[in-house]
C-alpha cells in the first residue's frame, strides 16, 4: 500500500476516536437532563456554522458550488440528519450495544451496492475484512448476551434505517468528491442537515434552554469534535481508500468507545470483547495488505 493510502485509514481511525469520544459525550449530557432531540439539533447547527465560517474566514473558495449540484447536497444533508436522528431514536429503544452491531452493517450495504450497481470486484480479503469486523463488533459490544431478536422492532429497524443512511452518506460523498473537496461537502451536508432539524425541531429551540456552564462545553464538543473534525476526517479518509475500506475501519469507533468506559468510567470488559476488538484490528490490517482491492 502506498504512503496516501495509509493516510487514509489514520483519517478514519481520527474519525473513530472523536465519535467515540463524542458518545460518551452525549451519554453524560443526556443524564444531565438534554433531550436528544436538542442535542441533535444544538450539535448540527453548531456544526454547520462552524464550519461555514471556518471556509469563508481561511478558505472562501471552498464554498463555490454550482446550483446544480444545490440537489445533491441537499439529498447528503438528509442522510446526515437521518443518520443522527435513527441512532439516537434506536438507543431509546433498544440497548446501546444492540444499537451500534446494528448500524456497523453499513459496509455491508456498501459492498452490496458498489458491487451491485458499480459492478466493483468486492474481493476475497475485503469481503473477510468486512465479516472479521462485524463478527469482532458482535463481540466488543457484548451482542452475544443480547437477544436481539425479542427487542422492540422499532428500534431495530431504527438502527438499520441508520446504517442505511450512513452507507449512503459515505457513497453519495465518494460521488461528490469527483467535483468537490471533502470539507465542501460536508459544510453543505450539515448546512442542509441543520435545516432539516431547524424544521422537525422549533427553530433554535434547545438554544433557549437554561444549560450549565458545563454542559454548555459538551455540547459545544459533540457539535465540533464530534461532528466536524470527524466526518470531516471521514470524508478524506473516503477520497483515499473509498468508502468500503472506510467503513470497515470505523468500526475501531466500539472499541474505543470501550477504552474509554473502561480507562474513565470503570466498566468492565470481558475476555470475549477483548478478542472481538483483536478480530477487529486484523481485519483492518487486512485490508492494508491488498495493493489492489479498492471497494
Amino acid at each position: 500500500m502506498n504512503f496516501t493510502g495509509r493516510f487514509g485509514y489514520i483519517y478514519v481511525a481520527l474519525a473513530a476516536v472523536l465519535w467515540a469520544s463524542s458518545g460518551n459525550a452525549s451519554k453524560y449530557l443526556f443524564n444531565s437532563g438534554v433531550s436528544p432531540f436538542e442535542l441533535v439539533q444544538l450539535r448540527t447547527t453548531i456544526a454547520a456554522a462552524a464550519l461555514l465560517s471556518g471556509l469563508a474566514v481561511w478558505r472562501p473558495s471552498l464554498l463555490k458550488i454550482s446550483m446544480k449540484d444545490l440537489p445533491g447536497f441537499l439529498l447528503l444533508g438528509i442522510s446526515l440528519a437521518l443518520v443522527q436522528f435513527t441512532y439516537l431514536f434506536a438507543i431509546s429503544k433498544i440497548q446501546v450495544a444492540a444499537a451500534i452491531l446494528l448500524q456497523y452493517q453499513s459496509p455491508v450495504f456498501i459492498a452490496l451496492y458498489v458491487y451491485i450497481v458499480y459492478r466493483r470486484n468486492i474481493g476475497l480479503l475485503t469481503t473477510a475484512s468486512i465479516a472479521g469486523a462485524i463478527g469482532g463488533c458482535y463481540l466488543v459490544v457484548g451482542a452475544y448476551s443480547l437477544d436481539i431478536l425479542h427487542m422492540n422492532k422499532e428500534g431495530i429497524i431504527s438502527a438499520l434505517v441508520c446504517a442505511i443512511a450512513f452507507s449512503w452518506y459515505s457513497l453519495q460523498s465518494e460521488h461528490s468528491m469527483l467535483r468537490y473537496e471533502p470539507w465542501t461537502i460536508l459544510s453543505y451536508a450539515l448546512f442542509f442537515a441543520a435545516c432539516i432539524w431547524s424544521i422537525l425541531h422549533p427553530p433554535f429551540a434547545a438554544f433557549t434552554h437554561n444549560y450549565t456552564s458545563d454542559s454548555w462545553f459538551w455540547i459545544f464538543f459533540v457539535g465540533i469534535l464530534g461532528t466536524v473534525l470527524p466526518f470531516g476526517f471521514y470524508n478524506k479518509g473516503i477520497s483515499l481508500i473509498k468508502p468500503t475500506h472506510a467503513s470497515i475501519t470505523a468500526t475501531l469507533e466500539p472499541i474505543i468507545a470501550g477504552v474509554i468506559a473502561y480507562s474513565f468510567l470503570g466498566e468492565t470488559v470481558e475476555l470475549l470483547q477483548i478478542l472481538g476488538a483483536s478480530i477487529v484490528v486484523l481485519s483492518i490490517v487486512l485490508l492494508q495488505i491488498s495493493k489492489s482491492e479498492r471497494a
